[in-house]
């Protein structure tokens, strides 16, 4: 098996608000990844004291452990515990019923030798290719599903459309949120290969449209993750005019994680 991993901050003066770990049972029976990207909180504050980074090393540490030491508990309980125990850390401290509580995007895949299990929830991105080469996308589209006009604010998005019915779901501080996201099971034997992008990395095909989604994945297989992550970084420099990222910010953190069975 080959896993590697790459995740750089977007702004060397900020801590990498991602998060991203590959677990392997000493039993050799198969193995998950987690990634998270962490919400970056906005000026006026997120009701907690705690910061984004905190959140997603405690609720992606949870969600590697439960995927290792509990592996016939599926994805989506498994979520839900990890966002329960999270939110639990901090209850007592913090207002978790704030709309900009510390939250994520999450990706997780498990295999064993029988299946790939995945789940999705907001905007990363999990790619999977089958033994014949064919490449797969993983996707929750339902923020890129939204007009742009509606997203216009943080306010707007906060009161009308974060973790709303009719809007988009990240991982905050409901445990139920676990339900809504894109789930499914694959035989072992359909999965050659699988890669899991937070949104940093998939700006390559998204924004920059450098390639396809096929293209990526065999960026990633043939140059490593760390390749497809500086191929970002050159065309976000390039941009200089923000005539691709717009309003988005010029630099985004990036992480890539690659599994090879």
């Amino acid at each position: 098996m080959r896993t590697e991993l790459a995740s750089e901050p977007g702004d060397a003066d900020r801590p990498n608000e991602d998060f991203a770990a590959v677990g392997l049972p000493a039993s050799g029976q198969g193995g998950s990844l987690v990634v998270l990207d962490g919400v970056t909180p906005p000026k006026t504050g997120t009701g907690c004291l705690h910061s984004v980074p905190w959140f997603t090393a405690r609720l992606g540490g949870a969600l590697t452990e439960l995927t290792v030491s509990l592996p016939d508990v599926p994805l989506v309980e498994a979520l839900s515990r990890a966002i329960a125990r999270t939110a639990g850390a901090h209850a007592s401290t913090c207002d978790l019923s704030h709309p900009r509580t510390p939250q994520a995007t999450v990706v997780v895949a498990r295999w064993n030798p029988d299946t790939v299990e995945y789940l999705v929830l907001s905007d990363s991105a999990l790619l999977l290719e089958s033994p014949d080469g064919v490449v797969t996308p993983v996707l929750d589209d339902r923020l890129a599903l939204i007009p742009r006009s509606a997203l216009a604010t943080d306010a707007m998005v906060d009161a009308t459309l974060r973790n709303r019915e009719g809007g988009f779901f990240t991982a905050a501080a409901d445990a139920s949120v676990a339900r809504l996201a894109v789930t499914g099971t694959l035989p072992r034997s359909e999965v050659r290969a699988l890669a899991a992008l937070t949104d940093g990395a998939t700006r390559w095909v998204e924004r920059f449209e450098e390639g396809d989604w096929t293209d990526c994945f065999h960026l990633v297989r043939k140059e490593g993750p760390q390749a497809l992550v500086d191929r970002v970084r050159t065309r976000e420099r390039a941009d200089s005019a923000a005539t691709v990222l717009g309003r988005s910010k010029t630099h985004d953190d990036a992480t890539v994680v690659y599994v090879e069975f």
